[in-house]
């Protein structure tokens, strides 16, 4: 399909901008399938009123991460077979689920 030049109107400020080319292919290629609703200036506006936090996360949410590796112990506590998402060091208790919910549970 041959992108054009396209007039839009922008939702917050109503005046008309123009969606280029170049923004339809940077657009298409995060995923986008519909133009955007705010002008340029008017995105920039947006972004910047929201809290930090909440844009660091739309940034990270779409970055594939590497499946988690798992390292199989013996519970220090009962002594159950179990796998836990940290390489355990030598000298440190490693609890299975149930053993490391019943020591929190003491420590509060």
């Amino acid at each position: 399909m041959e992108l054009k030049e396209k007039s839009l109107i922008c939702f917050d400020c109503k005046a008309p901008y123009t969606f280029s080319v170049e923004e339809q292919q940077a657009f298409q290629a995060k995923g986008h399938n519909h133009p955007p609703k705010r002008c340029p200036a008017c995105r920039v506006t947006r972004a910047a009123k929201r809290p930090q936090k909440q844009v660091e996360e739309r940034t990270t949410a779409f970055i594939p991460s590497a499946p988690r590796q798992f390292f199989a112990v013996k519970c220090s506590e009962c002594g159950k077979d179990t796998q836990v998402p940290f390489e355990p060091r030598a000298g440190r208790p490693v609890y299975c689920i149930d053993c490391y919910h019943k020591s929190r549970a003491t420590k509060q």
